[in-house]
């Protein structure tokens, strides 16, 4: 990665302890798509005013855009990998697409900063768009998902994240950004817990207690662990995840929020098609005749820079700037 790539929002800040998820989507209308982009002038300023008051509390917002949005908000240029969430599996195991074209990542180490940001954020979109679903997720002991394995162990640190996770010379213009996909799980926690614990850490392919990796002599093909590792000419292809358990003990909503972050979504959507579909053809992931995907979208996160910059993109401008000229016409 080039010293000169623009700075990444906060997508590779430390785990906290709280984070809100919240998808919006856009209203119809030019006055809804001014609002949003104006807005986007203000979201690093919302963030360093609320976190000012306690830096200590390590608040961030990551802000995405969805494929459809990006076009009615920004026209062309358009980040070359971003799309809409594609959908894999069928019948009752399916990775399901719904509706987003605004997802916000907000993460601090307590509720209250997460929840003062979110309500400064929301208030500046006001009417432009509709929030269709918002999370509060909890860290949940050592880092264990709600099913009480360890989660995202295979997290690449350091200099490595940066390499997996921001685009680089291969799509120039919108270097410093990350592609983030997001789902969220519901968990049957009355058949998940009447497994034995060496049944879940077959499914899982790791031990409960100690989070050590199975052997591969012992591990099933259709764990979870061997259906989202990837290799790519001989090296292990890596995502950053930040997911976060959340639920409502007395609705027995018990779930996980997937969040994962990539330079490209080509692997994130692998993993997918992996435990979905399976690795052959029919070799699923065994997690998921216990949990169920019920949301699913992809976004593009600009770098901060470019985030700043979007109060000014219009997509007319943008449109007319990259059409040819008419025949006959000067050049």
């Amino acid at each position: 990665m080039s010293d000169t790539t623009p700075l990444s929002q906060a997508v590779h800040n430390s785990t906290t302890r709280h984070a809100i998820f919240l998808v919006a989507t856009l209203n119809a209308g030019p006055a809804a798509a001014e609002t949003v982009r104006g807005w986007c002038e203000d979201v690093g300023n919302l963030v360093r005013t609320v976190s000012t008051r306690a830096p200590e509390e390590n608040l961030s917002c990551v802000c995405a855009f969805g494929s459809n949005a990006w076009d009615t908000l920004f026209g062309s240029p358009r980040p070359a990998a971003l799309h809409p969430f594609r959908e894999f599996g069928s019948g009752e195991r399916v990775a399901v697409a719904t509706p987003g074209d605004i997802l916000l990542h907000i993460r601090a180490d307590s509720m209250d900063f997460c929840f003062e940001l979110a309500t400064l954020l929301c208030n500046g979109l006001g009417d432009a768009v509709t929030v269709v679903d918002e999370v509060h997720g909890f860290r949940y002991f050592d880092r264990r998902a709600i099913i009480g394995f360890v989660d995202g162990t295979e997290n690449p640190e350091g200099r490595e994240a940066v390499d997996f996770t921001v685009i680089g010379d291969e799509d120039a213009e919108f270097a410093g950004g990350s592609y983030v996909l997001v789902q969220k799980y519901l968990h049957d926690m009355t058949a998940w817990n009447s497994l034995s614990v060496e049944s879940q850490e077959g499914i899982i392919g790791r031990h409960k207690f100690s989070n050590v990796e199975l052997d591969d002599d012992i591990k099933p093909s259709s764990s979870h662990s061997a259906l989202t590792t990837l290799e790519e000419n001989g090296r292990e292809v890596k995502i950053l995840r930040d997911n976060m358990p959340f639920g409502r003990p007395g609705s027995g909503e018990f779930g996980t929020y997937f969040i994962g972050y990539a330079r490209s979504p080509a692997p994130i959507e692998q993993m997918l098609e992996n435990m979905f579909v399976g690795r052959p053809a029919g070799n699923y992931d065994r997690l998921l005749d216990y949990s169920r995907a019920v949301t699913g979208g992809l976004f593009f996160v600009p770098s901060a820079e470019l985030l700043e910059s979007l109060a000014e993109r219009t997509p007319a401008a943008s449109v007319a700037a990259t059409a040819p000229a008419p025949a006959g016409s000067a050049a």
